[in-house]
């Protein structure tokens, strides 16, 4: 049984985000922070996943689903900036563009799309 694509893009969007703040271990001017950092990531990342789940629900296209997984991963990044700061600028966005895309990919092409509760025969 597959997931629907905005589950999908929940569940694949969380596992990102979370690797993705954990990359900040590698980073140890941000010790201080890393509970924000990863805090922040995992939020990200959920947030982009169900939402590029949704949209991807609404339109069958390989590229408009990666296109809008970059774009909603792209705007929550620069919300995340904003409150982080500039110096991060493309460590925070290159990124969250790429766990964007790769959800993006991920909903189109494994995700279910809503289906009646009753199976046709």
């Amino acid at each position: 049984m597959s997931l629907t694509k905005p589950m999908l893009g929940l569940a694949v969007g969380g596992v990102l985000g979370l690797l993705d703040g954990l990359s900040g271990f590698f980073e140890p001017s941000l010790a201080a922070v890393m509970t924000s950092v990863i805090t922040f990531s995992l939020l990200k990342g959920l947030l982009a996943g169900v939402a590029t789940g949704y949209v991807s629900q609404r339109v069958d296209s390989m590229l408009l689903g990666i296109l809008a997984g970059t774009g909603i991963a792209a705007l929550l990044s620069l919300l995340v900036i904003l409150k982080a700061g500039m110096a991060l600028f493309w460590d925070i966005l290159l990124p969250g563009m790429l766990l964007g895309a790769i959800v993006g990919f991920a909903t189109q092409r494994f995700g279910r799309t809503k289906q009646s509760a009753i199976p046709t025969q």
